[in-house]
């Protein structure tokens, strides 16, 4: 038999479900905050060093940031119809789903693997590890400084968004959710519409502006 999801401290699903809501809605909020932070550190740095930032961001794979942009948008759609599938009960169309989301995630890593490799071969690392000749402008190692900072956290949240969704994935196979119980299904979709949301603000930061 299997147990009830209900904890012991609430008095019915619909309860636990909002108070699970509210509990990812807040930690999301404090993740916009954070890249926000990041971004607003890279205009003010872009602003006081325009040639070194202009130079270098030539010198990036726009191609590699315009397919990591669709692969991402693919892959939230995948989610969102996970969600609706666990919303019809349907466990197994969700874990289906849930896996081609994972394996779209890994196909953004390996892009991004191939664009990091390049930039160590071609020394433009961040601060004093700069050796690149192409560009010697001013604030150019600052540019790969936070470059590397902000597509790497974006990038540990990509890992830790597809181990969710692999996880709920592997609990939808299982028939753990019901279209009446299926939060975690829901929690794990926002997280990564977070993680798809803040890339669509760094490729347009980073690769094109």
């Amino acid at each position: 038999m299997q147990a009830s999801p209900l904890a012991h401290h609430f008095e019915s699903l619909e309860k636990q479900a909002h108070a699970a809501r509210l509990g990812m809605w807040l930690f999301l909020a404090t993740e916009v905050l954070l890249f926000t932070a990041l971004f607003a550190a890279y205009g003010v740095y872009r602003f006081l060093y325009p040639e070194g930032f202009a130079q270098s961001s030539r010198s990036i794979e726009t191609w590699i940031g315009f397919v990591n942009t669709l692969v991402l948008v693919t892959s939230s759609f995948t989610v969102a119809m996970g969600l609706d599938a666990a919303v019809k009960g349907n466990g197994r169309r969700t874990a289906l789903l849930f896996a081609a989301s994972v394996g779209l995630a890994l196909v953004f890593l390996g892009f991004k693997a191939i664009e990091y490799a390049h930039h160590f071969q071609e020394g433009q690392l961040p601060g004093r590890y700069y050796t690149f000749e192409g560009v010697q402008a001013p604030g150019a190692s600052l540019y790969f400084s936070l470059y590397f900072l902000i597509t790497g956290l974006h990038a540990i949240h990509v890992i830790i968004g597809m181990s969710a969704l692999a996880i709920v994935g592997a609990l939808a196979w299982r028939g753990r959710f019901t279209g009446e119980y299926h939060i975690p299904v829901e929690l794990a979709g926002l997280y990564w519409h977070l993680v798809d949301l803040v890339w669509i603000f760094v490729f347009p930061l980073i690769y094109l502006i």
